[in-house]
């Protein structure tokens, strides 16, 4: 277990896709006597397996399993969202915390992971057109200045980064103080972050590999059988990346070598998207302490005890 004047009560791994985020995240449970929580955005749904990369051999070490939570939790075709993820994240962060166990968060969806390490409560704020319409002309500064009367203790200076950020931040506090019974708690978070990552040429490497090895072991056939249950084109092309590519290929709208050729491309792409998000992360405060892909498992849990 970590030390005990640590002063971290979670562990989060990230990094884009194909870096064996999920190996080491269960490796590092199994030494601290953790549980991981997924924060993938595509994970949560049944049925949706090799498309979303669920490797499920990953959460065994030395033939224990390692509990994990937030896979497997939703039906196709549902729209789970970044408000709904947090809900369940502060609930089982909770539960795993009450059994005395250390959380681990794992995953490659940015704007889940922020929503968690910048420990603030996502509410659904509706729009509101007539203060939209009131503030409509003003400048940044004058913007800045309501936000800070209506939130004197201004932490998130990205609030206020451009005129839309800041009306909508004004927007939001509006909201809160209209509605005061509104749940805003959000448990306090000391994150230990950790990123795993290659070098530009393993990395594309790494996602070819992975990509035929999933087609292999049969995702056109779990992405027949989601369309057969129910499911229409159109929802599944909603999942992008292999929903998208796999769904127009067994429509008849791509061949097999553009399906692949295609997915290739667009899995490489949103792996640097990641990478750009996890850099913007960094720029707005959050620390990652970078390790190397390449190193052996040993070495990269050891690393991030060291870190503890």
């Amino acid at each position: 277990m970590q030390k005990k004047d640590s002063t971290y009560n979670l562990v989060t791994i990230l990094g884009p896709t194909a870096t064996g985020k999920t190996g080491l995240a269960a490796n590092l449970a199994a030494k601290i006597e953790g549980e991981i929580i997924s924060a993938d955005s595509r994970q949560v749904y049944r049925g949706m397996d090799l498309g979303t990369g669920k490797d499920y051999d990953d959460y065994f070490v030395d033939g224990r399993e390692i509990p994990s939570h937030l896979v497997d939790i939703e039906e196709p075709g549902v729209h789970y969202n970044v408000y709904r993820f947090q809900a369940d994240f502060i609930r089982v962060f909770e539960e795993i915390q009450e059994r005395k166990k250390m959380p681990v968060l794992c995953g490659g969806s940015g704007l889940y992971l922020e929503a968690v390490l910048k420990n603030y409560k996502l509410i659904q704020v509706p729009p509101n057109k007539k203060l939209r319409k009131e503030l409509e002309g003003k400048s940044l500064e004058e913007l800045t200045q309501i936000l800070k009367d209506l939130k004197p203790e201004l932490h998130n200076k990205t609030d206020v980064e451009t005129d839309r950020r800041a009306i909508r931040a004004i927007e939001i506090e509006k909201y809160y103080r209209e509605n005061p019974d509104v749940d805003t708690y959000f448990p306090e978070i000391q994150s230990l972050n950790v990123g795993v990552k290659f070098d530009r040429d393993t990395r594309r490497q790494r996602i070819t590999e992975r990509l035929k090895q999933r087609l292999e072991e049969g995702m056109i056939d779990e992405v027949k059988k989601l369309l057969d249950s129910g499911l229409t084109p159109e929802q599944l092309i909603y999942y992008g990346l292999e929903y998208k590519y796999l769904t127009l290929h067994l429509t008849g709208e791509l061949s097999y070598d553009e399906m692949f050729r295609q997915l290739e491309i667009a899995i490489h792409q949103f792996a640097k998207r990641q990478m750009t998000w996890f850099r913007g992360m960094e720029k707005r405060g959050t620390k990652i302490h970078w390790i190397d892909g390449h190193l052996p498992m040993e070495e990269k849990v050891e690393k991030i005890m060291d870190l503890l």
